[in-house]
């Protein structure tokens, strides 16, 4: 009885390997045909079949080899000048089908950046030589395109663009090329300096040196003074160079995004499809700003005005906003004073409803988290949150108590707003309508509001609440065990907890006598003897005969 056998049969192996090894084979003549053609300025017709053979493969390798093959032939192709506007008629068809098949080679260097496999959609991210002629090649691209096609170019470049995955941060990282003659070290540019990054590092006894030569300052003569003053650009890079400088790296990328947001700016013009549209690429824009954009810019203030015009649309993508504008503040020194007073309009019914309910409490709790932000601000945010409190569903109150046990934990200056003894007058001196968060009186006011959820329906709620009359030893809470309950969290909460003790099915309640039962549900109209005597209550003999 023969062996079970988990791998393929031998045969099977050698007959896709032989298969692998013809379409190479097909694709190495149908480049060495059109590199003739090419020379021989003759039909280009093959150059259809090679690129629906390389479109139509499956595997990686024989992949790579096609997309090398048209590269080599689109390039013969491009320095014969045969896509060139100027010709006849006849001449002008040919080169518009020229166009249409680069059109289509274009088009699936563009899918295989989601390809699944990896070696296939690393290009863009990994290939320093790619990654910049792209990105330089992208602006005009994107000024060309027609007016009607502006939004729909930019929705292109963006789905790129958030594909990069990787950028260049030092010098040293600038070493993948995909045009393996773009790794030779170029020239250095005329009239550099010694002091360049790639030199050899000074000796020791130099540096002492250098470090002394202010004290000949006074000994030397000092040198002539030059009639003809140099130009403030001393030199131009060329494309090898800019390659291998890391300033050009980033010049080029934020050229390329200083050049896209514009695009996506919304202006109020726009058709409601339009508008719908825009606000939905600026939201995929927010979501990689900080991390992918911000960094590499040669100065990330100079996107601080279209971010800024996101904060004033307000509702998601106003949030989304705001976490760039922050970054801005806190990594690169941004002075943008009414932040605060942006955050506190926020602050409305809607966000306890919103589904970005949870991210902005993790942006708030981030952006209040400084001890030294002043005690009148911080006593307007929980204010607010707990006036809001009182319309908002049970998920969200029990984010806004942990939240608010966290702030006044860490600012003992708030403490007032819970130990405020008032009297039976008492008048909240609280301003809701006020903007501005540091001239609501919250901090005069007490959180009364919260108070009144011990009381509340839920019982997570209400146990939860509970912690503002106990003593303040307990740590601070992490939020994020609390920023992703909603309805049905809860529900299930309550569902699966374990019951310690049972719970009572029937209760007695006594009067005030002690004696006499009262009743819980008494009936429209009180029963007449008639009624007792119908039901069989009440013993009319017995009765008469009681002396």
């Amino acid at each position: 009885m023969p062996s079970i056998r988990s791998l393929p049969e031998p045969q099977k192996k050698r007959r896709k390997v032989q298969h692998d090894t013809g379409i190479t084979a097909e694709i190495k003549n149908l480049e060495d045909t059109l590199a003739s053609s090419v020379k021989a300025n003759t039909s280009l017709n093959k150059l259809a079949d090679l690129v629906d053979l390389v479109v139509k493969q499956q595997e990686p390798q024989v992949v790579s080899k096609g997309i090398y093959a048209l590269y080599r032939t689109f390039t013969l192709i491009i320095s014969t000048g045969k896509l060139s506007i100027s010709g006849d008629d006849a001449v002008k068809a040919v080169k518009a089908w020229l166009w249409e098949r680069l059109h289509a080679y274009t088009d699936f260097l563009v899918g295989l950046l989601k390809d699944e496999e990896k070696v296939l959609r690393t290009w863009f991210s990994v290939h320093d030589d790619i990654r910049w002629f792209f990105l330089r090649e992208s602006v005009p691209a994107l000024e060309k395109a027609p007016k009607k096609f502006q939004l729909s170019a930019s929705k292109n470049l963006l789905s790129i663009l958030e594909k990069l995955s990787t950028f260049p941060t030092e010098q040293a990282e600038l070493n993948e090329w995909w045009v393996s003659e773009f790794g030779a070290k170029p020239p250095k540019p005329k009239g550099a300096s010694s002091d360049e990054d790639d030199e050899e590092p000074m000796p020791k006894e130099e540096e002492d040196d250098v470090e002394d030569d202010w004290r000949k300052f006074f000994e030397d003569e000092p040198a002539p003074q030059d009639t003809k003053q140099k130009s403030s650009r001393l030199h131009k890079l060329t494309i090898h160079q800019s390659l291998h400088s890391l300033s050009s790296h980033k010049a080029v990328f934020t050229r390329t995004w200083l050049t896209l947001l514009p695009r996506l700016a919304l202006t109020g013009k726009e058709s409601e499809e339009e508008q719908q549209e825009k606000k939905l690429l600026a939201v995929r824009v927010l979501n990689v700003m900080h991390r992918g954009v911000l960094p590499h810019l040669t100065r990330p203030v100079l996107v601080m005005d279209w971010i800024a015009g996101c904060v004033d649309y307000g509702g998601s993508l106003g949030l989304l906003a705001l976490n760039g504008l922050f970054t801005l503040m806190k990594d690169y020194n941004l002075d943008y004073r009414s932040f605060y007073t942006r955050l506190y309009a926020f602050l409305d019914r809607e966000v306890l409803h919103l589904k970005h309910r949870a991210r902005f409490f993790r942006m708030t709790e981030l952006f209040l988290s400084s001890t030294l932000l002043p005690a009148t601000l911080l006593a307007s945010f929980i204010k607010r949150l707990s006036r809001l409190s009182l319309s908002a569903p049970p998920a969200a109150i029990v984010m806004i108590i942990p939240f608010t046990y966290n702030i006044l934990k860490k600012h003992p200056a708030l403490m007032v707003m819970i130990h405020r003894d008032g009297d039976s007058g008492f008048e909240d001196p609280f301003l809701p309508d006020e903007p501005n968060p540091l001239s609501t009186n919250a901090l005069e006011s007490t959180l009364w509001e919260l108070y009144s959820h011990r009381n509340h329906y839920h019982a997570t709620v209400s146990v939860l609440c509970k912690v503002f009359s106990e003593a303040f030893t307990k740590p601070g809470y992490a939020m994020e065990d609390f920023l992703d309950h909603s309805y049905a969290t809860l529900f299930d909460t309550d569902v699966d907890r374990k019951i310690r003790k049972e719970p009572a099915l029937a209760m007695e309640v006594e009067g005030l006598g002690g004696n006499t039962k009262i009743d819980l549900f008494p009936s429209e109209r009180p029963e007449t003897d008639e009624d007792l005597v119908a039901s069989g209550t009440k013993d009319v003999v017995k009765e008469l005969w009681v002396f």
